[in-house]
């Protein structure tokens, strides 16, 4: 018996959910009032429902290891994009 499961990470993981994760935080935020010290936690649950749900349903500690990769994912690559953006802008003027 393994201690630890063995985690396939695919594309589906970096293609499908981060950006997944990404869309669904920003449709709450557009649509409700959520104050952003919490945006993290809220990309984290979607992350968490995604993984153990629909990614890793066979397996739970895949699902919760996969689902917090998930969600702080999404929190980079948004962080990411705004920092490139930002400065794209401030360099055209």
């Amino acid at each position: 018996m393994e201690s630890f499961p063995i985690i396939h990470t695919n594309l589906w993981d970096a293609v499908i959910a981060v950006p997944l994760v990404v869309i669904f935080t920003e449709i709450l935020k557009k649509f409700t009032s959520i104050r952003k010290p919490f945006v993290p936690l809220i990309a984290n649950v979607i992350g968490l429902i995604i993984s153990i749900f629909f990614a890793h349903r066979t397996n739970l500690f895949a699902g919760i290891f996969m689902g917090i990769f998930y969600g702080n994912a999404a929190v980079g690559m948004y962080a990411s994009l705004m920092t490139q953006w930002r400065a794209y802008r401030e360099s055209k003027d």
